[in-house]
């Protein structure tokens, strides 16, 4: 963080000094909520959780090197009180971020975010300093964490936005005002929280009315490709970019093939020029993530042959995110197990499907190892059964659906499109889908694992990257 004295800090949150021997004492740290993170000139801030009070850590982190903690009330140590610490810390993030001078570009939609953001942030960091969300810290605390890492060299701050209920972007836009904003696409992401994709698509247009007129600077890059999306071109005051597959799209993609690993290539289309795209991503999906990563870094000043080649080289930045490993036996493990809904579901689906040539080749098979989708409310059942029925119509070979009733349905609907026997089959937990891969894998096959966060799934591919060689005979 840029550095700012404790009587700064106590100003912009509208706090109240305690124990705090030398107003003039500066943070010259980073902004932490994890005590184990302080790091000498740090500030900590005392968040109140569901399984740890940050006071309790107070007196820790100061003797750790914290100048002083950001609490709700006095502990002990120098603190800033204030009423509400996330308010307070979303508060010191725009007054930092308003003091830099530099460019905010904020994305959202229902799915590839993650991914988008760090193809995004690896195509901007090559024109300047840089920084990003990390993972997919995304909500009213992570984003402001991340704000405040920007220092006075920062070029581009590339800012995650996630919602849970209209009104979360705009609260978010109001702490890190966009230059650029990016809507990726509405989906059915949180649909039972949201009640429906048109509520979704009015929380994520928030994005784009926060955004500055196209006189003063203002950008918004949509998806031409999702009606929804398109649509909010009409609630922005900010030049419009469109990005997609569509003929009028500004940038765009054409030709687009996949490799023997379902690695997309295509060539890129810009205003200014083209480029040939070989990505190192695997699934079709990322085209539309790397057209509007592209479509920001034109409108930013890169050239087009310049976003291809970053493009091309660029990797994934976050875990468990299509992550494709391929162990000394011959078994690829792919582990998305980070998040799934119905939109990022299909997306692997498609991936594993286009894996599975390569696999049958090698005398290997394809196996989807889901679980539930949360948050989908009353269109749970149908989407689930959707879901089994994708993998049989995309001819995986084996459906294994772990967990309680969701992956019931998962399984029903697998069974109900045709699959039978072994085919498909229902496991209770991750041990019990590890225990059954790893009696039956065998070298060439390829394994798709993914499902909700709470779910857990990571623990099935990371068992079997460590039982690595483990297939029956």
């Amino acid at each position: 963080m840029t550095p700012l004295s404790l009587a700064e800090i106590a100003a912009a949150v509208g706090g109240r000094p305690y124990d705090i021997p030398d107003p003039g004492a500066l943070v010259t740290g980073p902004v932490v909520i994890d005590s184990r993170e302080v790091r000498p000139g740090a500030l900590f801030v005392a968040i109140a959780g569901e399984r740890a009070d940050g006071h309790d850590f107070a007196a820790g982190a100061v003797a750790s090197g914290a100048v002083a903690v950001l609490a709700t009330r006095p502990v002990g140590v120098p603190a800033i009180v204030v009423d509400d610490v996330v308010a307070a810390l979303g508060a010191l993030a725009r007054t930092v971020v308003g003091r830099l001078g530099t460019t905010v570009v904020a994305l959202t939609g229902s799915a590839g975010k993650t991914s988008t953001k760090d193809l995004m942030a690896q195509l901007l960091q090559r024109q300047g300093p840089t920084v990003w969300t990390p993972g997919s810290l995304n909500n009213e605390i992570g984003l402001p964490l991340t704000a405040l890492k920007a220092e006075a060299g920062t070029r581009h701050l590339v800012l995650e936005m996630g919602a849970r209920g209209i009104g979360h972007i705009r609260y978010l836009t109001e702490i890190t005002p966009p230059h650029v904003g990016v809507v990726l696409n509405v989906g059915t992401a949180h649909v039972g929280e949201f009640g429906g994709r048109e509520q979704i698509a009015i929380a994520k247009g928030e994005l784009v009315e926060a955004l500055p007129a196209a006189g003063e600077g203002g950008i918004a890059v949509l998806n031409a490709d999702d009606p929804l999306v398109r649509a909010m071109s009409a609630r922005t005051k900010a030049r419009v970019v469109f990005f997609g597959e569509a003929a009028d799209a500004h940038v765009r993609a054409e030709k687009v093939r996949l490799d023997e690993l379902g690695r997309p290539a295509f060539t890129l289309r810009t205003p200014t020029g083209c480029g040939e795209v070989t990505m190192r991503l695997y699934g079709e999906h990322h085209v539309s993530n790397a057209l509007a990563a592209a479509a920001v870094a034109h409108e930013l000043g890169m050239p087009a042959q310049e976003i291809a080649d970053a493009l091309s080289g660029a990797g994934q930045l976050s875990r468990w995110r299509m992550e494709v490993t391929e162990r000394a036996d011959g078994v690829t493990i792919v582990n998305d197990a980070y998040n799934a809904n119905p939109e990022s579901m299909r997306a692997a689906l498609r991936a594993l499907a286009a894996m599975g040539e390569t696999a049958r080749a090698r005398g290997g098979r394809t196996w989807a190892v889901l679980g539930r989708m949360a948050e989908l409310g009353e269109e749970s059942l149908a989407e689930h059964d959707a879901v089994g029925r994708l993998a049989v119509r995309l001819n995986v070979g084996k459906l294994v659906a772990v967990g309680g009733r969701e992956a019931a349905w998962l399984q029903m609907g697998a069974y109900n499109e045709g699959s039978w026997g072994e085919e498909s089959v229902h496991v209770s937990d991750a041990q019990a889908a590890v225990d059954l891969l790893r009696s039956e894998l065998r070298p060439g096959d390829v394994v798709l694992v993914k499902a909700s966060r709470s779910v857990g799934l990571e623990k099935v591919a990371e068992q079997l990257l460590a039982a690595d060689g483990e297939v029956a005979g």
